[in-house]
C-alpha cells in the first residue's frame, strides 16, 4: 500500500515536479504556499531576542539624554531671561525712557514673589498632577509653562509678567519631581532590559533584588546633572553676546560700594542705579527674546518627541486607581518614615546652597569686587565645575553611598568657613582668581550634593508606587528653602553664612544618624499603598494573572483569582436557594467584573 503524501508539505521543499525555475523558485502548485508559511531557515530566536532588548536599552538611553537636554535648555532659558530682565529693569534710565511711570520695580518684586512663594503650595497638587497627566506629560506641560513665561516678555506689563510668574512658580516642583521620577524609572527599565533572562526565570511578578538598579541609577543621575548644571553656563550666553556691550565698567557701577564679602549687607548695597552706557534698541531685544523662545520651544519638542513613557499604560491606570484622596494624602503620610525625616535638613540645605551660589557668592563677593561685567564668567565657572564634577558621583559604584554626599558637604563647609572671614576690596581685581576657584569648588560640592541625594532617594524608594511622592517631598523642601532665602535677602552676609553653616552641620549629622539606624537594622515605617480599584471593563482583566498587580500586592495576596471565585461558585451551588450569601471575596473578581459590571460600587 502506497504511503499517502503529507498533508502539509515541508517548508522550503520542492514542488511535485521537483525542479526550479530560472529565478530559483520551486515549481508546482504548492510552492507559493511553502514560501509564505515556511519557517525562516536562518532564524535564531536567541539572537533576535538579544537584538530586541539591545534596542530597548538604546531607547532608554535616548530617553535619558532627551530629558536631560530638555531640562538643561528649559532652565538655561529661564535663568538667562530672568537675569537679563532684572539687570535691564534695575537701570533707572531704562525704566524712565522705556516704561515711564509704569512701576517696573513693583512689577519685578511681585514677579519674584510669584516665582518664590507659589511653590509653597506645591505639595498639595504635585502628586495629583503627576498621576493625572503621567510623568512624561507632566514634564511636557511644565516645560510649556516655562516657555509661556518667556513669551510674556515680548509685552512687559503687570497683567502679563505677574500671572506668568505665578504659573511658573506652580510648575517648578512638578517639573523637577517628575524629572527625578523619570530618571529613576529609566534606570529600573534599563536593569530589566539588561537582565531579561533572569526576569524570565523568576517570572513577571517576581520583584528584582533590592538595589539591583543602583549602578544604572548612579550613571543616569550623573548624566542628568552634568547636563543640568550646564544650564548655568548656557544662561550666560545672552549676557556675553548681547548685554555686556551696554554695561558700564566697575569704576562707574561700584563707585559708591564701601564693603564686600562678609562685611556686606543685603544685595549690592551702594550699587549705582545706572548700569547701562547706552540703551539697547527694542529691535535687538526682540531678536534675543525670539532666540530664547525658540530654544524653549525646542525643549518642548525634545520632551514631546524623544522622551518615551515612564510607565506602561496599564501601570499608569493602576497608579491613578488607588484613589485621588489617597494620592493627595500619601505625601503627608510618608513623614512617618524616619529616613525622610532625617534627610529633610539636607533637602533644605540643597536649596540654600544653590541660591547662595547664584546670589551670595557671585553678587556679594564677585560683582561687588569685580563689577557686573564679570557676573557671567563667575556663573560659567560654577556651572562648568558642577557639570564636570557630576561624574564624581560615580564613585558610589566602588565606595559607600555616604562618601560622595558627605565629601560634597565637607567641601562646602571649608568654603563657607573661608568666606566667613574674607572681605574682598571693591574695585580691586588682583584677587579675582580666588573667586573663580571658589566658584568652581562650590560647583563641585553642589554636584556631589545633587547627585548624591537623588541617587540615595532612588535606591531607598525603588517601588514605582512611591517615587513620585518622594521626589515631590524632596523638591518641595528645596522650594521652601528658596523661599526662606528670598525672605532673608536683606540680611547681612555674616548672618547668611551662619545660617548656611548651621544647616549644613545639622544636615550631615542627621544623615549620618540615619545611616547608623539603617546599619543597626531599624526598619522604616512606610505608609501602605492602597490596592488599585479598577472601574473599567475590558480584555485586560479577563486573565487569571493580573499583570498590573504591584509586587507589594502580590505579597499581600490582594486580588482573588478565578480559582477562588470558582470555589465560591461551587460552594454557592451546594447551598439552598434563597438570598445570596456573602462571598468569600470582598469584591467581584476581574472575570465577574468584565461580565457583569463592577459589582456593588457601580450600583
Amino acid at each position: 500500500m502506497e504511503a499517502k503524501p503529507p498533508l502539509y508539505p515541508v517548508a522550503g521543499a520542492a514542488g511535485p515536479q521537483g525542479d526550479e525555475d530560472g529565478l530559483g523558485v520551486p515549481d508546482g502548485p504548492e510552492a507559493p504556499l511553502d514560501e509564505l508559511v515556511g519557517a525562516y531557515p536562518n532564524y535564531n530566536e536567541e539572537e533576535e531576542e538579544r537584538r530586541y532588548y539591545r534596542r530597548k536599552r538604546l531607547i532608554v538611553l535616548k530617553n535619558v539624554l532627551a530629558a536631560s537636554a530638555g531640562g538643561t535648555l528649559t532652565y538655561g532659558v529661564y535663568l538667562g531671561l530672568l537675569q537679563m530682565q532684572l539687570i535691564l529693569h534695575y537701570d533707572e534710565t531704562y525704566r524712565e525712557v522705556k516704561y515711564g511711570n509704569m512701576g517696573l520695580p513693583d512689577i519685578d518684586s511681585k514677579m519674584l514673589m510669584g516665582i518664590n512663594v507659589t511653590p509653597i503650595a506645591a505639595l498639595l497638587y504635585t502628586p495629583v498632577l503627576i498621576r493625572f497627566f503621567g510623568t512624561k506629560w507632566m514634564m511636557f506641560l511644565a516645560v510649556g509653562i516655562y516657555a509661556l513665561f518667556v513669551s510674556t516678555n515680548y509685552w512687559e506689563r503687570y497683567y502679563t509678567l505677574v500671572p506668568s510668574a505665578v504659573a511658573l512658580g506652580m510648575a517648578i516642583v512638578p517639573l523637577w519631581a517628575s524629572m527625578g521620577n523619570y530618571i529613576t524609572r529609566m534606570a529600573q527599565k534599563y536593569y530589566e532590559y539588561s537582565h531579561y533572562k533572569e526576569q524570565e526565570e523568576q517570572g513577571p511578578q517576581k520583584r528584582p533584588p533590592r538595589g539591583s538598579h543602583a549602578p544604572y541609577l548612579l550613571v543616569f543621575q550623573a548624566i542628568f546633572y552634568s547636563f543640568f548644571h550646564l544650564s548655568f553656563a548656557c544662561a550666560q550666553l545672552p549676557m556675553i553676546y548681547f548685554l555686556n556691550y551696554y554695561l558700564y565698567d566697575l569704576n562707574h557701577t561700584l563707585c559708591n560700594v564701601q564693603s564686600c564679602g562678609t562685611n556686606s549687607h543685603g544685595i549690592l548695597n551702594g550699587f549705582n542705579k545706572t548700569v547701562l552706557r547706552t540703551l539697547p534698541r527694542s529691535k535687538n531685544l526682540i531678536v534675543v527674546e525670539t532666540v530664547l523662545m525658540a530654544v524653549a520651544f525646542m525643549a518642548m519638542l525634545l520632551v514631546l518627541g524623544l522622551c518615551g513613557a515612564a510607565y506602561q499604560p496599564t501601570e499608569e491606570i493602576d497608579l491613578r486607581s488607588v484613589g485621588w484622596g489617597n494620592i493627595f494624602q500619601l505625601p503627608f503620610k510618608h513623614v512617618r518614615d524616619f529616613r525622610l525625616r532625617h534627610l529633610v535638613p539636607f533637602f533644605i540645605y540643597s536649596g540654600f546652597e544653590v541660591l547662595f551660589a547664584c546670589t551670595g557668592l557671585t553678587l556679594g563677593y564677585g560683582v561687588c569686587s569685580m563689577g557686573l561685567e564679570r557676573l557671567a564668567y563667575l556663573l560659567i565657572a560654577y556651572g562648568l565645575g558642577a557639570s564636570a564634577a557630576s561624574f564624581l558621583g560615580l564613585l558610589g559604584l566602588w565606595l559607600p553611598r555616604s562618601v560622595p554626599l558627605v565629601a560634597g558637604a565637607l567641601l562646602h563647609l571649608l568654603l563657607t568657613l573661608g568666606l566667613f572671614f574674607w572681605a574682598p576690596v571693591p574695585r580691586v581685581q588682583k584677587h579675582s582668581w580666588i573667586l573663580y576657584v571658589a566658584a568652581v569648588l562650590w560647583g563641585v560640592g553642589s554636584a556631589l550634593n545633587k547627585t548624591g541625594l537623588s541617587t540615595l532617594l532612588g535606591i531607598m524608594y525603588e517601588d514605582k508606587e512611591r517615587q513620585d511622592f518622594i521626589f515631590t517631598i524632596y523638591h518641595w523642601w528645596q522650594a521652601v528653602a528658596i523661599f526662606v532665602v528670598y525672605l532673608g535677602s536683606s540680611l547681612p552676609m555674616k548672618a547668611k553664612l551662619a545660617v548656611l553653616l548651621v544647616t549644613l552641620v545639622v544636615a550631615v549629622a542627621s544623615y549620618l544618624w540615619m545611616e547608623q539606624k539603617l546599619s543597626r537594622g531599624v526598619l522604616p515605617r512606610q505608609p501602605r499603598i492602597p490596592r488599585p480599584q479598577h472601574k473599567v471593563r475590558g480584555y485586560r482583566y479577563l486573565e487569571e494573572d493580573n499583570s498590573d498587580e504591584s509586587d507589594n500586592e502580590g505579597e499581600r495576596g490582594g486580588d482573588c483569582g478565578q480559582a477562588a471565585c470558582a470555589e465560591e461558585q461551587e460552594l454557592q451551588g451546594r447551598l439552598p436557594l434563597g438570598p445570596e450569601p456573602a462571598g468569600l471575596c470582598r469584591r467581584p473578581c476581574p472575570y465577574e467584573q468584565a461580565l457583569e459590571g463592577d459589582g456593588p460600587e457601580e450600583q
